[in-house]
């Protein structure tokens, strides 16, 4: 897995990545109510807003880690957003993408570095 300093994790799965967030994102959002995912086919670039959240705390936005085409959504998010507070890591995810420049992987950090960032 790599991460972003937005704390976002992406894991690649054959030909294409799939994005969520992390349980330190998770913690500090506090308990999601609503979460506004992608639709399928969308092309996104590096840096698109593409998932809102909101939480008792805060709003916020996914930004699109890496250009491509959105080629899934996790639905049962949208009726049950609490999910990403229980399970961020797996279960949680919010969209798949394929890449269309897999390089662009490269910029993000390990968990290693991740873990360096967040302490």
């Amino acid at each position: 897995m790599k991460y972003t300093e937005e704390h976002e994790w992406l894991r690649v799965e054959g030909d294409e990545v799939v994005v969520g967030i992390t349980e330190h994102a998770a913690e500090q959002l506090g308990d999601i109510v609503f979460i506004e995912l992608p639709e399928v086919g969308t092309e996104v670039s590096k840096d698109d807003e593409v998932v809102v959240i909101e939480s008792v705390k805060a709003a916020s936005d996914i930004l699109a880690p890496i250009d491509g085409e959105i080629t899934e959504v996790n639905e049962p998010l949208v009726e049950d957003p609490g999910k990403v507070n229980e399970d961020p890591l797996n279960d949680a995810w919010f969209f798949k993408i394929k890449p269309s420049d897999p390089s662009q992987m490269d910029d993000y950090m390990s968990e290693a570095e991740y873990k360096d960032l967040i302490s």
